[in-house]
């Protein structure tokens, strides 16, 4: 995948670049310090995903949909540090796709860009309690495939959802996804809270009653814990 860093602090450029630049699977084509700068790279390199700091100096959330006029493939993941939840709210109205803070692990920053490059969305679990803190109604949002709020399960959650009902590990699901384990948890600690439950068993009924995976696998299984 082709990737624009987008942030005024030469520094953190710097550090996602040194550190993204050693998967093989990241091509980083450029680095932004400002606006102006950034549509004139996405024009000239044409990138799968621009990794960007919206609330930097220079930058603002209106250069998501300045640069969906030219080029509507391109899509963002939002890397900021602490923000209310209606900002988080408004990027993603005006079209980031995944949204991470900058305090995350390295694993999901780069999970969370090969997610977003794959057609997915990627939000840590900071960001969506951000946004439960303040009791918005993610409903309201009118996203198109918005699926990591609380009432929606993404498709990647069902994935993990069908391979915890199976018996697979963290460690197991995070091999066969292609995830980092930290990963894996956070997607895990995300269905719990979606589903409003509070263990394994739960999540196994949960795709039994859902039909993802069959109750005749169970009906000679341990108890679940």
């Amino acid at each position: 995948m082709k990737l624009i860093i987008a942030d005024s602090n030469l520094l953190i450029r710097a550090g996602l670049n040194a550190v993204l630049s050693q998967y093989g699977d990241i091509e980083i084509c450029g680095e932004a310090s400002s606006e102006v700068q950034l549509l004139e790279m996405v024009k000239s390199f044409q990138p799968d995903v621009v990794l960007i700091d919206f609330a930097a100096q220079n930058f603002s959330i209106d250069v998501v949909p300045a640069v969906h006029k030219s080029s509507k493939h391109v899509r963002f993941v939002a890397i900021t540090g602490e923000q209310s939840g209606i900002t988080i709210v408004n990027a993603l109205r005006a079209g980031v796709v995944s949204y991470i803070k900058k305090d995350c692990d390295i694993h999901e920053i780069v999970d969370s860009v090969r997610e977003t490059a794959s057609g997915g969305r990627f939000f840590c679990g900071q960001i969506l309690n951000a946004i439960r803190k303040e009791s918005i109604d993610v409903n309201d949002l009118e996203l198109t495939e918005f699926s990591c709020e609380p009432v929606n399960i993404s498709d990647r959650e069902l994935e993990i959802i069908t391979l915890i009902a199976e018996g697979y590990t963290n460690i197991e699901i995070a091999d066969k996804l292609f995830l980092s384990p930290h990963t894996v948890n956070t997607h895990r600690k995300n269905i719990l809270q979606k589903l409003g439950v509070n263990n394994t068993a739960a999540i196994v009924m949960y795709a039994v009653k859902t039909q993802l995976v069959s109750p005749n696998k169970f009906l000679f299984s341990p108890s679940l814990t």
